[in-house]
């Protein structure tokens, strides 16, 4: 399958394991036992059980008739916000607690970015009783205080990360510089991101989104396939796992959306795909926003969890390849389309979401077009900055 790993984790010319030595065998552990454990059957019985029973799924796939009416076409919205911690992260994290038991790891660290990823990881480790270590940036630790609320009753303990622009490429480091020194822990990584087999790991996990989206579109519409499907891209996690079952289907539409900031070209912008160039960060080669002496240009969004300055491998050969079409959103669209989804339909999306939904406007829709959008996670995280912009 073309848009599979290869055996060195690389899609294309992006991926592959860019570690130091220290890390070898942690990974190179995972790399030899991941996919075995998933397909086992002991695994794949706890792991339906637990989605099921525990995070509520199959998350429901919901035709926003108001939305549709708007805008001129058949719009649904795969509400991944209405899983047990408000976003699609628990997807990934009941998988690889599961892997770590497996591996026999008792120790667990994760980064954070909007904060879902710390709170789906502190509850996992809560459930199964492991001890759990999240680094976030000190800056998505002021603007996301619910979540950190949320990961200190959980019990898990918060480490704020203070260097470069104290957000999750910052929190990220950290945890690698963490792992490195602690390599009896796992590292529970939130996103497609990473060395391999990370990204591919991760997307295996998230693939839930997308093989529920085939049988509920087939349920509603009569077809497994939509004519597009439309999802926020930061690491992207979750338009992975929303695209992964349609990758090979040409005839599906997949728009990434990034953030844009204040604009693509205003020095404040995550628009990875327009601004990046190839480079390697976090032990993967991938498109990353530096600068000519290939340091790392420090992203900016309004959404704590789309401000990373790269993108999964996968992702990066999906724009390389041109099988994804990379769109992008500013603060203010996005604000614009959260506050429209909220007074048209009654949900408040996370910001990171509400990305995905601004595009519809800048979108050639018509009546016979059937769009999913993957509605990632619910807004309670970001009613701070809702307010605000609200009152300003």
């Amino acid at each position: 399958m073309k848009f599979q790993p290869d055996n060195n984790g690389y899609y294309g010319q992006f991926g592959g394991a860019f570690i130091p030595e220290l890390l070898y065998p942690n990974v190179k552990e995972l790399e030899d036992n991941y996919i075995q454990i998933i397909n086992s059957p002991a695994f794949q019985e706890e792991y339906k059980d637990l989605l099921k029973h525990y995070v509520g799924r199959p998350s429901p796939l919901y035709l926003a008739k108001r939305l549709s009416e708007k805008y001129g076409a058949t719009i649904y919205l795969k509400r991944e916000d209405l899983n047990h911690t408000g976003a699609h992260k628990v997807n990934n994290t009941i998988g690889q607690i599961l892997i770590a038991k497996h591996l026999g790891k008792t120790k667990i660290i994760a980064e954070t970015g909007a904060g879902q990823h710390g709170v789906a990881s502190a509850t996992v480790c809560a459930l199964m009783g492991l001890e759990c270590i999240v680094f976030m940036g000190e800056t998505d630790i002021k603007r996301q205080a619910p979540n950190v609320a949320r990961m200190k009753m959980l019990g898990a303990k918060v480490v704020p990360a203070t260097s470069g622009s104290k957000t999750l490429k910052d929190a990220t480091n950290e945890a690698i510089r963490y792992w490195i020194q602690n390599p009896d822990t796992y590292y529970l990584i939130g996103s497609v991101v990473g060395p391999h087999p990370y990204p591919d790991m991760v997307a295996r996990l998230q693939a839930v989104i997308s093989e529920e989206m085939k049988v509920q579109l087939k349920e509603q519409t009569g077809k497994e396939n939509p004519d597009a499907i439309i999802a926020c891209v930061g690491g992207g996690s979750n338009a992975a796992g929303a695209f992964y079952h349609y990758l090979d289907d040409e005839e599906v539409e997949l728009i990434a959306v990034e953030a844009a900031g204040l604009g693509v070209n205003s020095g404040e912008s995550a628009a990875t795909s327009q601004l990046g160039e190839v480079g390697v960060i976090h032990g993967s080669k991938t498109i990353l926003m530096q600068d000519e002496y290939g340091q790392i240009v420090e992203p900016y969004s309004i959404s704590a969890g789309l401000d990373y300055p790269g993108v999964g491998p996968l992702h990066a050969f999906l724009h390389e390849s041109k099988r994804a079409t990379f769109m992008n959103a500013t603060d203010k669209e996005a604000l614009d389309a959260a506050y429209e989804l909220t007074k048209i339909e009654g949900i408040i999306p996370a910001l990171e979401t509400a990305h995905a939904l601004a595009v519809l406007p800048k979108m050639d829709l018509s009546k016979d077009k059937t769009i999913v959008i993957n509605l990632s996670g619910r807004g309670d995280k970001d009613l701070e900055t809702y307010i605000k912009h609200l009152e300003g």
